[in-house]
């Protein structure tokens, strides 16, 4: 390999190194007491070389939000607005998706993060929720608008169901960064889904509790 070919090929992984340094070291330190400095170290790189790719720790911390959940959520909606078939059967493969990410992502520390120095942070907490939780509840929110509107789910209020679809979910999130480390066995978190599916589409039958 030439040298010019493989300077290219590191110049296009960098972003990534950067963005692995800093996801690490916001999970061990918190979003506060990690500098840019720090998140240099980790990657092996020169501070100066991570200025080159991201103008602050802030933006750093947007583009690991952005490349990870904002792209599920966009992935998600896609597959929401192709689809054909029926309200119920959506509902299942939106919420299967959802949960498979939280149980395979190691970007889920990331709301656990921002929670945690929301405080200090406003103007992170305005993206997240623009850029995620607004978004993700319109996905869950149309969804549940088509079963409404074709008959398969009873009249609730959309926004009231569209909260109650995903909460249960986050619980994974949080017990995978947060109580997991402490279970005897792994949970299932596979169980998880599929019981709040069932339990959901249950509640959402026009036959109170028909399956």
């Amino acid at each position: 390999m030439l040298p010019s070919q493989k300077w290219q090929r590191r110049s296009e992984a960098r972003p990534q190194e950067i963005l692995d340094a800093a996801l690490a070291l916001f999970a061990e330190k918190g979003f506060a007491a990690t500098r840019i400095d720090d998140i240099a170290m980790r990657a092996g790189i020169t501070k100066g070389t991570v200025y080159l790719y991201f103008e602050s720790k802030e933006q750093i911390f947007r583009a690991l939000i952005g490349s990870s959940i904002g792209t599920a959520i966009s992935d998600i909606a896609g597959r929401v607005e192709q689809f054909k078939g029926s309200a119920r059967e959506l509902l299942k493969i939106v919420l299967t998706a959802v949960g498979e990410f939280l149980i395979s992502s190691d970007r889920v520390v990331l709301p656990k993060i921002l929670i945690a120095e929301a405080g200090n942070f406003p103007e992170l907490v305005r993206f997240y929720r623009t850029e995620i939780v607004d978004r993700g509840l319109a996905v869950m929110t149309s969804v549940v608008t088509r079963g409404i509107a074709s008959g398969e789910f009873r009249k609730i209020a959309p926004e009231h169901i569209a909260r109650i679809c995903v909460a249960p979910l986050l619980l994974i999130a949080f017990w995978r960064t947060t109580f997991g480390q402490f279970d005897p066995r792994p949970y299932d978190y596979q169980g998880l889904i599929d019981t709040h599916i069932d339990v959901l589409l249950r509640g959402l039958s026009p036959a109170e509790g028909a399956p």
